[in-house]
């Protein structure tokens, strides 16, 4: 075990905000044996504070699924894989073809731009800053979408992305991570959590047989199965548990925190 990567929501956050001081001691721990630390996250960088305050983490984070590299430390952009302005307002058209109903965000390099309607009223607190307005009068040629978010009130995520999927793979690389709201996340065709972070332990002379991965929903995938150790939380997707090798314990029962002491024992470390 040379580097830990794990996802966030569902992972090691619950809906609460907090990080669990069991998982927190876990990472203090593997960060003091010397072990690569780096987070792999659906989140934009705005949204990474809970890395920072509750973990102290000053490292690099893969965000965005993989679209965006970002240096928490330097507060700073590493590397970014972008859509055009006109790819998604295609990938949009081909969407509405599909499900007309359909609403959309779009998450740039810059900020973030969302049609009236995509968000209910009395949630997403976390967007109330941004106005809505339609796509075509905010978004420039310019902008460089990181991810394009497309959203619809009936049926399952599962299914929109089923239906979606095929329709926009040629152009875009559609996944989601929400477990109940139809939501897909879309990004630059052939990115995901995987292909950014075998790049990243690359980077650091790290092969995949030492890579011990974290998930619990479709968009970590990709990642757990390219892990040599990729571990699905038992309380994930069935996709993702399906695709990792190995389960951890639920969420509620600090399923990260149990695989990492158990792993940092086999290599002679103690918790403080």
């Amino acid at each position: 075990m040379r580097l830990v990567a794990s996802d966030i929501d569902g992972t090691i956050l619950g809906h609460d905000g907090k990080i669990s001081d069991r998982t927190v001691r876990a990472f203090h721990a593997c960060r003091e044996a010397g072990i690569e630390l780096v987070f792999v996250t659906g989140r934009p960088p705005r949204w990474l504070h809970p890395l920072e305050e509750q973990l102290g983490h000053t490292g690099t984070v893969i965000c965005s699924n993989g679209a965006v590299v970002w240096d928490l430390e330097e507060d700073r952009l590493v590397s970014a894989r972008t859509l055009s302005v006109e790819a998604i307002m295609e990938i949009r058209q081909i969407i509405k073809s599909v499900r007309p109903a359909a609403l959309f965000a779009a998450e740039t390099l810059s900020g973030f731009h969302l049609e009236p309607g995509f968000i209910e009223n009395g949630s997403g607190e976390l967007l109330e800053e941004f106005t809505p307005a339609a796509l075509a009068e905010t978004l420039t040629t310019d902008d460089a979408v990181v991810k394009f978010l497309a959203i619809v009130r009936e049926g399952t995520p599962d299914d929109f992305l089923a239906a979606v999927r095929p329709a926009v793979g040629h152009l875009a690389f559609a996944t989601h991570s929400a477990p109940s709201v139809a939501m897909l996340e879309l990004s630059f065709p052939g990115v995901n959590k995987a292909v950014t972070l075998a790049e990243y332990a690359g980077s650091l002379g790290i092969d995949a047989a030492d890579v011990v991965a974290f998930g619990d929903m479709p968009n970590d995938v990709e990642m757990l199965r390219w892990a040599g150790h990729g571990y699905a939380m038992a309380s994930g997707h069935p996709e993702a548990i399906r695709a990792a090798g190995q389960q951890a314990p639920h969420f509620d029962d600090d399923g990260v925190a149990q695989v990492l002491e158990a792993k940092l024992a086999a290599l002679g470390v103690k918790l403080a």
